[in-house]
């Protein structure tokens, strides 16, 4: 069974729990961490599936609102936006999968709070699941179009065909129905916590899965000759290879919160870097991969120090343009200082173990500065030099300083400037005007929200490569090697094939063959 779909689902274990008894203040320090992060995350999920769920509702030109025999085809346009809806579904369900998965043992912890506490997460994860896959199934099984078109292969999720059909295999089934009558008794024996965040998912989901099962909405498929494994708590919905679970808790255990890419690796590259720069970003087990499709999850723009600045935007025409925009000197830093003073000295602070200021990012935290040490501590690093003059690249810095400090957009909504994701501040700051040339940036629609994924930036970068529509050029690639712990530079060939890996591309990886020193 070495199909990548059986061995990738499981992906994320991004909730790891150890089974072994927890002796140290310190890790159960970081336990009741992970637990609140774990039950965040699956509020979030849930958040997203409903999300889901109400687009396909509002969209009925795109998912019948009633069941219909029309066999017209849909067109292209139309068919991306299921394909997206499918695969934005199913991204939040794999992580809710993970999650269940991730507490198999928590009943042999010690301490009865961390016991109680990780059997609601994972019951949660369970239900949301189990409940927004039926309301999914509730409005696609309406048209037979969409056992063609959702059983497709899915190489962002590293799926192979019939996964449509799978899903529906697993969750209209007497095996999960029984699950939940179990688990649900569990969950009333165990009780409900006052306060708890997910109480108020807990119960509606639950009262949904009971509606169906009193044959509101969607029909169960009972199959026959399914065996009911005993203790059967949380069961995956894909069974994974042996030894990948134990090899990604592994991985979570040795590395908690450390990059592939060094220290070293980090201060090396710093003198091939401009200011302008992009640079693309990928962590592995991190959260915030979740719900961003593709390899590439994360950009940032590199700003360099003043000084570095100061050498770099020295022209004639730079100087030219400052004066015009009322700072006599021509000193861009000076014009950065009078345009944005406050976000001008939050940027000469010093950030993390005291390293120089040198990127500005949008994280969950909001449009912040921060160090290359700490930014470029991911797994695997891009970056990628526009073919702009210095002077447009002066004004695509001095506009991302216009966004310093505004908050995260967790909505992704391209149209306000109130809130930013990671890309949207890089789009933003390279968006051409009346005043500068900039970026033609890709910009594609999810679940109705248009976006600029950072995987669709290393797409376009490959399709245009060495036409005239190519706008970037490859400075450096680091390729993280998971099984080698390590991240090696690799060559311009790997980097424009990498926009096609697998999401979860660590679980099928092998040492690249093409990367060297």
């Amino acid at each position: 069974m070495k199909k990548p779909n059986r061995s990738i689902l499981l992906l994320l274990l991004i909730s790891a729990v150890g089974q072994a008894t927890l002796a140290s203040p310190s890790i159960e320090t970081s336990l009741q961490q992970q637990l609140i992060n774990d039950r965040d995350v699956v509020f979030i999920q849930r958040n997203g599936l409903a999300d889901t769920l109400r687009y396909m509702g509002l969209n009925g030109d795109l998912f019948p609102p009633a069941r219909t025999s029309d066999n017209r085809l849909v067109n292209r346009a139309q068919r991306q936006k299921i394909l997206s809806t499918w695969i934005s579904f199913l991204d939040r369900l794999i992580i809710l999968d993970s999650i269940s998965q991730s507490y198999a043992g928590y009943e042999q912890h010690h301490d009865e709070r961390v016991r109680k506490m990780a059997f609601r997460i994972a019951y949660a994860a369970f239900l949301a699941r189990y409940r927004y896959v039926l309301d999914f199934l509730q409005i696609t099984e309406r048209n037979a179009q969409f056992h063609t078109l959702l059983n497709e292969p899915i190489p962002e999720l590293g799926l192979n065909h019939d996964t449509y059909a799978e899903v529906k295999y697993h969750y209209l089934n007497i095996a999960i129905a029984t699950e939940f009558a179990r688990l649900a008794l569990a969950y009333r024996l165990h009780g409900e916590e006052p306060g708890f965040r997910l109480n108020p998912g807990i119960r509606q989901d639950q009262a949904k899965i009971w509606d169906y099962g009193r044959g509101k909405g969607i029909k169960q498929t009972i199959k026959n000759g399914v065996q009911i494994v005993k203790d059967s708590s949380f069961k995956a919905l894909f069974p994974i290879q042996k030894g990948i679970s134990q090899w990604m808790g592994d991985v979570r255990v040795r590395r908690p919160h450390q990059s592939l890419i060094t220290l070293e690796q980090v201060r090396s590259l710093q003198s091939r870097l401009e200011p302008g720069d992009i640079l693309l970003e990928r962590r592995e087990w991190y959260l915030s991969n979740i719900g961003l499709p593709g390899f590439w999850p994360h950009a940032a723009l590199f700003i360099g120090t003043p000084e570095q600045r100061q050498r770099y935007f020295q022209s004639a025409d730079i100087k030219a343009w400052v004066r015009q925009q009322g700072v006599d000197s021509g000193e861009f830093e000076a014009l950065l200082q009078h345009r944005y003073p406050e976000a001008y000295a939050e940027s000469l602070g010093m950030r993390e173990n005291d390293f120089l200021v040198r990127v500005i990012e949008a994280v969950s935290e909001g449009v912040v500065f921060t160090s290359l040490e700490h930014s470029a501590a991911a797994d695997s690093l891009a970056v990628l030099r526009p073919r702009l003059s210095r002077l447009d690249k002066a004004k695509a810095i001095l506009q991302a300083f216009h966004y310093s400090g505004r908050p995260y957009d967790f909505n992704f909504d391209f149209i306000t400037d109130r809130e930013l994701v990671c890309t949207e501040l890089v789009y933003k700051a390279y968006e051409a005007n009346g005043d500068k040339a900039g970026l033609t940036l890709p910009v594609v629609e999810i679940l109705g929200r248009l976006a600029t994924p950072a995987n669709e930036i290393v797409k376009q970068f490959d399709q245009n490569y060495d036409t005239h529509k190519q706008q970037l050029d490859l400075v450096l690639f680091l390729d993280g090697q998971e099984k080698t712990g390590i991240a090696l530079e690799s060559d311009l060939a790997t980097f424009r094939h990498s926009w096609r890996r697998p999401k979860w591309h660590i679980l099928i990886q092998e040492s690249s063959k093409t990367a060297h020193h």
